[in-house]
């Protein structure tokens, strides 16, 4: 499974004189290498679903190969372990075909039911989303193959031939469930990439995608147990008892609520791609007035109440910027004690990272921000003059109403 992620994680910084902080590495588990420079992590949960991978294929390993005893569970934790290795096969081909289109990956995660490769930006044309999306199946197609393959050398019945068996089938069904034409599946990225093609819209092709992937949510609820049970997967109806009744439940209500949940993100995101051109930097931008270090307190807030202003820029005697005062510094300090406290003292000072311009929109703006996080910048036209402060919190606020607007 694939999914495309855009994050905007800012730090804070803590004070007066204080460098902004570059942006904290991606976490999201165990750091287990950086393939192609991008960093993998295992999730937490997949020890748990390792475990009961272990579990489940020891049991299944007792009746094939009865005399390995509790070996069984050593064998089945180094399938476990194998067969994740595969899903990261899957994840990384994503991620070199992401970067043949310089397109930047934040990160590979193994976690429960699967792997995710959070690749940062849109692809630019149809084809190479059909491409990006396909590249993992045809992955986990071709591993397939050679486990069959591996299986037609050594012995059948043995250690060996029992494990290429259940990586092989094991393969084939993460290639065909990826396959399936909804999102948040890659069959759903390459459906979305067909309906953009026809329609020139990739908004088109998100929405239909979006809607056959949540089709696919209720079918899998519904459908999964009742193959179970009616012996349509090629298993014994007989064999079939309470506790495996509500396994397949379970199993169903996990897989229907990913593949709704992923399908639901997906459909925000690209809403939220949509309106991106709409986030600028100089339509967020609060009006701000210059004043001088010293300045008390009440005296600027007086100053920018009488002249419409929002925020606070600290200039020095020739006029140039040294500082931006910080908001959450202003409500800090209580009314009567304002007149004794100058704006120096909850300035935040003012350094290169924290200058943007002012035609700054979309993602190039968001591009400038995670670059450099702060509270508050300071936002300037071409010519070096303040235009005004620009802080994160609007930024924030015009991202959930983005993210809530339908078009």
């Amino acid at each position: 499974m694939n999914e495309s992620g855009e994050r905007d994680k800012r730090g804070e910084s803590g004070g007066s004189g204080e460098k902004p902080q570059r942006p904290p590495e991606p976490g999201g588990g165990l750091l287990m290498g950086r393939p192609f420079g991008v960093p993998v992590y295992v999730a937490p949960s997949w020890f748990l679903v390792a475990a009961l991978i272990t579990w489940v294929f020891g049991g299944q390993l007792d009746r094939v190969l009865p005399e390995l005893g509790n070996l069984r569970y050593l064998v089945s934790l180094f399938f476990a372990v194998a067969f994740y290795a595969s899903v990261l096969v899957h994840e990384l081909a994503h991620t070199v075909a992401a970067l043949r289109f310089k397109l930047p990956v934040r990160r590979i995660q193994l976690q429960f039911f699967g792997g995710v490769s959070e690749i940062e930006k849109e692809s630019e044309t149809p084809g190479r989303e059909f491409v990006l999306a396909f590249v993992g199946p045809l992955l986990s197609l071709v591993l397939g193959g050679v486990f069959y393959a591996g299986m037609r050398i050594v012995e059948p019945g043995t250690v060996p031939g029992v494990l290429l068996a259940g990586l092989m089938i094991s393969n084939l069904i993460v290639a065909a469930f990826n396959l399936l034409p909804g999102l948040p599946l890659d069959g759903g990225r390459m459906l979305r990439a067909i309906v953009w093609k026809i329609t020139g819209k990739p908004m088109s092709g998100t929405i239909a995608a979006a809607w056959v992937g949540r089709a696919l949510a209720v079918a899998v609820l519904i459908g999964l147990p009742l193959l179970t049970h009616t012996g349509a997967l090629g298993n014994s109806t007989q064999d079939i008892g309470g506790m495996e009744t509500v396994t397949d439940a379970l199993l169903a209500a996990i897989l229907a609520a990913i593949i709704w949940t992923g399908a639901g993100n997906s459909l925000r995101m690209a809403r939220l791609r949509e309106h991106l051109p709409d986030l600028r930097a100089r339509t967020l931008t609060r009006r701000a007035v210059p004043v001088e270090s010293a300045t008390p307190l009440s005296e600027a807030l007086r100053r920018a109440n009488a002249a419409g202003a929002r925020a606070l820029v600290v200039v020095d005697g020739q006029g140039e910027p040294t500082g931006v005062v910080r908001e959450t510094a202003i409500v800090g300090v209580p009314e009567h004690r304002r007149p004794w406290v100058a704006v120096s003292g909850l300035a935040q000072d003012l350094t290169e990272d924290m200058k943007i311009a002012a035609e700054l929109a979309g993602e190039a703006l968001l591009e400038r921000l995670r670059a450099a996080p702060a509270t508050e910048y300071l936002v300037v036209e071409e010519t070096g003059e303040i235009y005004g402060v620009l802080s994160t919190a609007d930024v924030e606020r015009a991202f959930v109403s983005a993210m809530a607007r339908p078009r």
